[in-house]
């Protein structure tokens, strides 16, 4: 690292907190990857909290004449948020929001995930108007920057046309508030000499016909090839020009710390049908009628693209017979009223009654088909990365053509794929703006291969901006990928004219160098990312980062994107014989990537090929606990013996607590902590009582209410912990569960030996699968002998460890946990008397998993008046026993926790009993079981 590096961290260190400056060679590794096929690794990775920050850092990357890139999500795919400088990243501290003119405007910051900015509006009946495919994770200072838009927004709803105004730092570090007067003002004073520019460059392109017309030619399709120059046609004043400047600048000219959209309606009731016709030409026919019928979203896919989804679960039958000459029309509408919807569906309908449709599904509004339906557009570019060869990547190019050549464009792409030999190459697309995306593999593992890339880009490139005056990149921005072509296809005048710009912000030409204005003609073939394999388990990874706002570690040490990019790296270099190097790594993998890891399979969901990384982990584990391996197996073969020593541990702590108190016993759990090099456990204050209830084992005896009987398996947790000292009812959960099954007259049946049974989990979560297995298979056998033989529903009381039991066992039983067995049996033999009060409510990831949230939701408030689901909370990051023995994982998951508590709120609800322990410790207030609160106020 050069002497101005190190000049930098000194400097920050005055300014910034020690863990907000990044410079561990693995963690820049890790935090320096995004969604695109580059790989560059910073020298320093910053996480910034606030705006103060963000100026006082460019001022002194400024200073010292050091290079910079801002990165909201990560989630590009041009290469325009990867750096070998300083990498500037957000905090969380970055999601603040504010709803004006009843929703008719919304305020956001950059770190506010898109599709959270439409939850916030929700309520108005309103959304934001840009909807990219990665919504539920991009944020918006890359939907902004990257002027993103999607399959419904169009042209007509993408940030630049609903930008309301913004607050933006320039490369000096003056901040401009677009909607403020005052800041305005001073704005115009202070840099008379900007915006005069910019209005000589509003006067030049006025005075160039050609050069204004063809500006105005490319934005009638979608466009995100260079900078925003509608700017300079659509606006006068150059304060206005600055703000539309700023939108599709990739971080190149500025930073947007905040923007304020004009929403747009989110139609209550929509449609959706699936039209195929014999070939592309029709299809783009049909395209151009339906531009002029009320549908929102028309989504083209060629006949290979159905041909890859073909085999998925749910898809119509049909689908598998299709030739690949078939091309697909996926079209929505939307409207105000269900009457309306149903006139519209008609018309457009009518509208086709010309074409030939040789397979369809009609249009619906039944849930689980229109999800079918749309499962097949966005399946598609997953379908093509679960299939590639291990060490390529996938790419996903993004163009425009003019609509009226849409058809002869697709036929003249899937001729290039031929001739370069991609001939796994699928075609999609919003085929309303006549943008069109195309996925293939490419590896870059040899040189030859690159060659082939990059005849390939060129002949693209060509196709699109010089035969066809296309867009060649539509809603991806330019990023590194593009910026070769910058030029090609705006012509001498309008890149130099985009030159201009970029001089004019960024005079120094520190702002994410090598984004959008590149003058090497081989950009887009040089850093290209390396995608070892390094596990059969996580080797379709695309480094996308759609998991990364669900994981719980992921502001404490990795996210499961960075956790597989370490690890490629280690398998890398132990292939390559570094074995210094993998050592090293291996010493930073083993807390940030393993330790540190809840495994609760969350990322899997939100994975576009299904990736768990919490198996990789788990299988990490299992090396590390092997030593473990005997006192595992008799604690599984002595199950019951365990748990009474978990007992006699349990009461030991609390009596210690009686006669210390809770400040020494605090102060004597972090000594032993410190002087264990955290090998002991945490203790908490709110570490539960032991469960003193006795349960008696029913299995076989005479049912007292006839047929009414379920099966109750308390978790191990839930024998062995009571109520932690706060809790204003302390019943242990075994003697609430039974109290609330007696009041809707059902028999309890105990299973014979419940001491002895475990679901398996807290064997597996450490790697260890054979005792884990042992646990799984002896309580499986239990219960279907205590439910003879799956004829009555099972109560598991804590939801992670039904979860388990779902998909562990073989054979069909019917296994609940509490929510529902109360919505699905006991609720119709009872009457809640709802109270009015606010709790708040957990969510557990295993719920997430098994889709119990609106379920879990809707109990709670046919018990409560209020209930508060706090956001941003997707697991609590107990993850078994890692609430104890790497207690910070908990603390950084819940974080946001009790700032969502309101003054009126004193307890919480949960169904998981461990979870339950840290949820109470981060939130201030005591949380319990849901069967409490629903025993409560049952009659």
């Amino acid at each position: 690292m050069t002497d101005n590096y190190q000049q930098l961290i000194q400097q920050l260190g005055t300014l910034l907190n020690a863990e907000q400056i990044i410079t561990d060679e693995a963690k820049r590794l890790a935090y320096g990857t995004d969604a695109s096929f580059y790989r560059l690794i910073p020298k320093i990775v910053l996480r910034l909290h606030n705006q103060n920050q963000v100026i006082e850092v460019i001022r002194a990357c400024a200073e010292l004449d050091i290079p910079y890139t801002y990165r909201a999500a990560g989630t590009s795919l041009s290469g325009q948020a990867v750096s070998d400088s300083v990498l500037i990243t957000l905090s969380d501290q970055w999601r603040g929001h504010l709803i004006e003119d009843n929703g008719l405007k919304i305020t956001l910051q950059p770190g506010v995930i898109g599709a959270d900015a439409n939850r916030y509006l929700a309520p108005y009946g309103r959304k934001i108007g840009p909807d990219p495919a990665s919504i539920n994770t991009c944020k918006i200072g890359g939907i902004a920057a990257n002027n993103a838009s999607g399959m419904c927004c169009g042209t007509a709803q993408n940030s630049y046309r609903t930008v309301d105004g913004m607050t933006v730092i320039l490369t000096d570090g003056t901040v401009l508030n677009t909607r403020d007067e005052e800041s305005k003002a001073a704005f115009r004073r202070s840099h008379a000499s900007l915006l005069g520019d910019l209005s000589e460059l509003k006067k030049d392109v006025d005075t160039h016909p050609a050069l204004k017309d063809k500006i105005q030619h490319k934005y009638r399709l979608k466009n995100t090839t260079g900078y925003a120059l509608n700017a300079l046609t659509d606006f006068s004043d150059p304060i206005d020009i600055l703000e539309h400047l700023m939108i599709g600048s990739e971080g190149t000219l500025g930073f947007i710390s905040d923007i304020t959209y004009k929403t747009v309606i989110e139609h209550p009731h929509k449609a959706s049908a699936l039209l195929v016709f014999s070939n592309i030409e029709h299809a783009s026919e049909a395209t151009s009628v339906l531009a002029t019928t009320p549908v929102s979203a028309v989504e083209m896919m060629d006949g290979r693209a159905m041909r890859s989804v073909a085999d998925k679960a749910g898809m119509p039958d049909f689908i598998a017979h299709l030739d690949l000459e078939a091309a697909a029309l996926l079209v929505e509408s939307r409207a105000g009223t269900h009457d309306e919807l149903l006139s519209q569906c008609d018309a457009i309908m009518a509208s086709l009654s010309a074409f030939t449709i040789i397979e369809s599904v009609p249009f619906t509004s039944e849930p689980a088909t229109v999800n079918t339906l749309w499962a097949i557009r966005k399946g598609m570019f997953p379908a093509v990365g679960a299939v590639r060869e291990t060490g390529t990547t996938v790419i996903i190019e993004d163009v425009a053509f003019p609509v009226a050549d849409l058809a002869k464009g697709v036929r003249d792409l899937q001729a290039l794929f031929a001739q370069f030999r991609y001939h796994e190459a699928i075609i999609f697309g919003h085929a309303l703006e006549g943008n069109l995306h195309f996925v293939f593999t490419q590896g870059f593992d040899a040189q030859s291969e690159i060659d082939r890339y990059g005849a390939f880009m060129d002949a693209v490139a060509e196709l699109v901006a010089v035969k066809y005056h296309g867009s060649l990149k539509a809603e991806h921005g330019t990023g590194r990928n593009m910026a070769p072509y910058v030029e090609l296809e705006w012509g001498k005048e309008g890149y130099q004219l985009m030159q201009r710009i970029k001089r004019l912000f960024d005079p120094q030409g520190l702002l994410n160098p090598g984004v959008i204005i590149n003058d090497d003609p081989h950009a887009h073939l040089r850093h290209l990312k390396p995608m070892p394999a390094a596990d059969e388990l996580v080797d379709r990874c695309i480094e996308c980062g759609f998991c990364e706002p669900v994981c719980p570690s992921r502001t404490l040490s990795l996210s499961p994107r960075q956790r597989i990019v370490l690890y490629r790296e280690l398998q890398h270099r132990h292939r390559s014989g570094d074995s210094v190097g993998a050592k090293a790594l291996e010493s930073v993998f083993q807390y940030q990537g393993v330790d540190t890891c809840a495994a609760t399979g969350l990322c899997a969901e939100r994975c576009p090929v299904g990736i768990n990384t919490g198996d990789l982990i788990k299988k990490l584990r299992t090396d590390k606990y092997q030593r473990f391996a005997p006192i595992a197996r008799w604690t599984a073969d002595h199950f019951a013996t365990t748990t009474r020593l978990v007992k006699t541990g349990l009461g030991v702590a609390q009596s210690a607590q009686s006669l210390l108190g809770e400040h020494r016993m605090t102060a004597i759990s972090n000594a032993a902590r410190r002087w264990s090099h955290n090998s002991t456990p945490q203790w908490l204050p709110e570490l539960p009582a032991v469960n003193r209830h006795q349960l008696i084992e029913t299995a076989g005896s005479s049912p007292a209410h006839g047929e009414k009987k379920v099966v109750y398996l308390p978790s191990c947790a839930s024998r062995t912990m009571g109520q932690q000292p706060d809790n204003p009812d302390q019943r242990p959960l075994t003697e609430v569960t039974m109290s609330l099954i007696s009041k809707a007259g059902f028999d309890v049946v105990i299973p014979q030996a419940v001491n002895d049974l475990c679901c398996g989990m807290p064997y597996d979560s450490k790697g260890m699968t054979e005792p884990a297995a042992q646990k799984s298979q002896q309580l499986e056998d239990a219960l279907w002998q205590a439910s003879e033989q799956g004829k009555y529903p099972i109560l598991i009381d804590a939801s992670p460890c039904a979860k388990r039991s779902v998909e562990s066992f073989s054979r069909l039983m019917n296994i609940v946990e509490p929510v529902g067995l109360v919505l699905h049996y006991l609720l119709p033999h009872l009457e809640l008397k709802r109270q009015h009060e606010t709790v708040m409510l957990h969510i557990t990831c295993s719920s997430r998993k098994m889709g119990l949230e609106d379920d879990m939701l809707e109990l709670a408030k046919a018990c409560v008046s209020t209930v508060i689901v706090p956001e941003h909370i997707q697991c609590c990051g107990w993850a078994g026993d890692k609430g104890f023995s790497i207690p910070e994982l908990n603390a950084a998951s819940l974080e946001p926790l009790k700032a969502q508590v309101p003054p009126d709120c004193r307890r919480g609800f949960s169904n998981s009993r461990t979870c339950e322990i840290g949820l109470s410790h981060h939130s201030g207030v005591p949380y319990q079981s849901i069967l409490y609160l629903v025993d409560e106020v049952a009659r």
